[in-house]
């Protein structure tokens, strides 16, 4: 079975918590990703996510450019480790009801799985055992 470091985004991206929420998003977006640890020197302090961003800043009608990531961050991190099963991390993540787990390796965060990683891994899974006479296709859907 595969693991969850064979499918985790590496090297993720971080910010610091002074951070107003509208850079944190600039962040994202240039990134391709939807979520940002939190790392206050060179402590990790916390995850904000896209959904976060959403749903505790945008929601509440603040001021975006003043907000601060710290404010709207989600801690401690849920984290996973490196050599668990993919299906441990889907289990932990709908347990917990988040799309987010930070990947250790030795207590340190080595990258972080989504939601969309495990849709990635499950797609694939799954046309790996279609046969050759079976015609699959998808929707064309591009990622901003």
């Amino acid at each position: 079975m595969s693991t969850v470091s064979q499918i985790m985004t590496k090297g993720p991206k971080t910010v610091g918590p002074g951070v107003s929420i509208v850079s944190a998003a600039k962040t994202m977006r240039t990134a391709r990703v939807g979520s940002l640890l939190v790392k206050k020197g060179k402590k990790l302090v916390g995850i904000v996510t896209d959904t976060d961003i959403v749903r505790r800043a945008i929601s509440t009608n603040k001021n975006l450019t003043k907000l601060t990531v710290e404010k709207i961050m989600t801690t401690p991190i849920c984290t996973i480790e490196w050599n668990r099963p993919v299906d441990d991390a889907q289990d932990m993540m709908g347990d917990l009801g988040v799309r987010h787990l930070g990947v250790t390796k030795g207590g340190e965060i080595i990258g972080v799985i989504s939601v969309r990683d495990l849709l990635l891994f499950y797609k694939r899974y799954a046309q790996s055992k279609i046969s050759p006479e079976m015609t699959y296709s998808e929707p064309k859907i591009s990622q901003d």
